[in-house]
């Protein structure tokens, strides 16, 4: 399965321009990834070149937009405003760090041993509206209107031991995130006869393949699947596509809707900077009230309406609590 073949390498970049082998290495994998039966359209290489290097310039750029980690270590909490706006405590910062799944899956594979991690923070922001007690003038008023800010379902993407590796990886999810778009447009697609209707149905098939599999900014099942058994899945779904066959029109449609998602790659997953002026409870404030804290992140968005809170970290896994081992943690409430 070529899906699995790595692009946005260490060297990918010659100035202002691109290897051909990884324009034609990210034509592969976009066909690949939507309808592999793409490739039987005349001249679809030389028609999606131009989209792809479009794709490109744009992630690039937004990956390169993410400023650099901040220090998430014991003595950091306290010291950097958008930690304490973003996790409720050190303690809290540390646990959920330690127990991320994906982190946990580097650590126990090729980040043994690593002395300290990068990785992109993702969070969900949420602005809740409720009645609070406010001291004016030195006088306790009560049912006060505010806003309150909180951040949840926190969880890490593309750990690694330098800060590089870890935005090739985001550049490369970020292409990936593309794909999927593409590919959930393509499976949407209304049709009424049976065998495309199948067709439909593989592809849907597909695109929750690659969704459990960590291939967008969402989060992947609990129970994600291996590497092998996905390449497993995606590989017998190509032959039963393949087995189908297909109309020249059907995959112009599809090619066409796969050029049209690479050429408005910026309308289709972009960032933003949203500022924040939050008290120590994360209540909003006035920028010139004396308990402000001004905070600066950036959100990511999508085609979708997808949006979540991104925060690049570096940290050393020596500070993280060990991750609980859940079967043992049932048994003790159990026996």
């Amino acid at each position: 399965m070529k899906l699995f073949q790595s692009i946005f390498g260490k060297q990918d970049l010659v100035g202002t321009s691109y290897p051909d082998w990884l324009v034609e290495a990210a034509i592969e994998r976009a066909v690949e990834a939507t309808d592999p039966r793409i490739k039987f359209v005349s001249r679809f290489q030389k028609r999606l070149r131009a989209p792809v290097i479009r794709a490109i310039d744009h992630v690039v750029a937004l990956v390169d937009a993410i400023p650099e980690p901040v220090a998430a270590g014991p003595t950091d909490y306290s010291q950097t405003p958008c930690l304490g706006a973003v996790f409720a405590s050190s303690k809290g910062m540390l646990e959920a760090l330690g127990r991320d799944a994906e982190l946990h899956d580097y650590l126990g594979g090729p980040g043994a041993g690593a002395g300290r991690i990068t990785a992109l923070l993702l969070a969900e922001l949420q602005e809740r509206k409720g009645l609070g007690v406010e001291l004016v003038n030195d006088s306790i008023q009560r049912e006060v209107a505010q806003v309150r800010v909180t951040f949840s379902a926190h969880r890490l993407l593309d750990p690694a031991d330098d800060e590089m590796e870890t935005r090739r990886l985001l550049k490369r999810r970020a292409f990936d995130h593309l794909l999927t778009l593409a590919l959930k447009r393509i499976a949407s697609a209304k049709v009424e006869r049976a065998d495309l209707k199948r067709q439909r149905d593989l592809l849907r098939r597909k695109l929750d393949t690659l969704e459990s599999g960590g291939w967008s900014f969402d989060a992947p099942e609990a129970e994600h699947p291996t590497r092998a058994a996905l390449e497993a899945e995606l590989d017998g779904i190509s032959a039963q596509l393949g087995a189908l066959g297909a109309e020249s029109s059907l995959l112009e449609s599809h090619l066409a809707i796969l050029i049209e998602t690479l050429e408005q790659a910026s309308s289709q997953l972009w960032s933003s900077e949203i500022e924040l002026f939050l008290d120590p409870m994360n209540i909003q404030r006035a920028p010139d009230h004396p308990s402000a804290r001004r905070i600066l992140l950036r959100q990511l968005h999508n085609v979708l309406g997808r949006r979540v809170v991104m925060l690049p970290l570096s940290f050393s896994p020596r500070d993280l609590p060990p991750r609980e081992d859940f079967a043992r943690a049932a048994e003790r409430y159990l026996y």
